[in-house]
């Protein structure tokens, strides 16, 4: 069944949508909002639906969702935010960054870098059960791809709780896909290093995200359906972290290498200084 926004839920969700707004201005001149949540501890009911009022407003501006991230796969996320439970959260195409492209200096407001294994849905099949299993995701994705999510949060420090997270479209900001589909069985993970600057920043496993990215996709599959909202053929799924996140600043290039799946590069803009400025005029 989908939330229905309570009076309020939507008075929350008014809060949460200038809160987005003010990010389109904020993301300009690096300003956050002051922590920590418009809810109760636990309220989940409260902030999926805050999270939908707010993808549905995106919708109705001409934003195309082509998919879904889970959050907090990883006990190591989970740890750094103080969490105990995966989330979700919905994936426009607008969101996209081209494999070994630059994220402009300025974009995103405290970004921070996590290596995941994204899966497409065949065309012409949904996954509507709500107790779905991993031989359900197995007959329905079409191929995956190493992928690198760059996470945001509009709250000051990423002092959030869960239900902050969730009402903030579960912190998602861009994402990368490798350039080459993939059969999903000739991927290895085994061990997922991600690099910055050619340095090692966080390294980990399938097992690490939900016992294996399968597992997460059952986890999401089963969530969705059960609010009505299922994944539907030609989904892109970003299946959660395989390694703590890595906070990312100007000037930095990540990469991450999926044995079997290949790799995923990205970069992050220098900001221009004021000299720099002048001198290109």
């Amino acid at each position: 069944m989908r939330d229905s926004p309570s009076a309020a839920v939507r008075t929350s969700g008014a809060s949460w949508a200038g809160l987005k707004r003010e990010r389109g201005t904020a993301t300009e001149s690096a300003a956050t909002v002051a922590p920590r949540t418009l809810f109760d501890d636990g309220d989940l009911g409260s902030a999926y639906a805050v999270q939908q009022l707010n993808v549905r407003r995106g919708q109705a501006a001409g934003r195309r969702v082509v998919g879904r991230r889970i959050g907090l796969t990883s006990t190591a996320v989970q740890r750094q935010l103080g969490a105990d439970r995966p989330d979700f959260g919905a994936l426009f195409a607008d969101m996209a960054v081209p494999d070994g492209g630059e994220v402009p200096a300025g974009r995103l407001l405290q970004p921070k870098v996590e290596a995941e294994v994204a899966l497409v849905l065949v065309l012409g099949r949904d996954l509507p059960h709500r107790a779905c299993k991993v031989v359900d995701v197995l007959r329905t994705v079409d191929f995956a791809l190493p992928a690198l999510e760059i996470v945001d949060s509009r709250v000051r420090g990423w002092d959030i709780s869960l239900v902050d997270t969730v009402a903030d479209n579960a912190s998602c900001g861009l994402y990368v896909l490798g350039a080459t589909p993939v059969p999903l069985a000739a991927a290895d993970l085994r061990t997922v290093p991600m690099t910055r600057d050619g340095a090692t920043v966080s390294e980990g496993t399938g097992a690490d995200c939900l016992g294996s990215p399968l597992d997460a996709a059952v986890w999401l599959a089963s969530a969705l359906a059960e609010r009505g909202d299922p994944l539907r053929a030609g989904d892109l799924v970003l299946t959660g972290a395989l390694g703590p996140m890595t906070p990312a600043a100007p000037g930095d290039a990540f990469e991450a290498v999926i044995a079997g799946l290949g790799s995923v590069r990205v970069a992050f803009g220098r900001e221009v200084t004021v000299s720099e400025e002048e001198d290109a005029r």
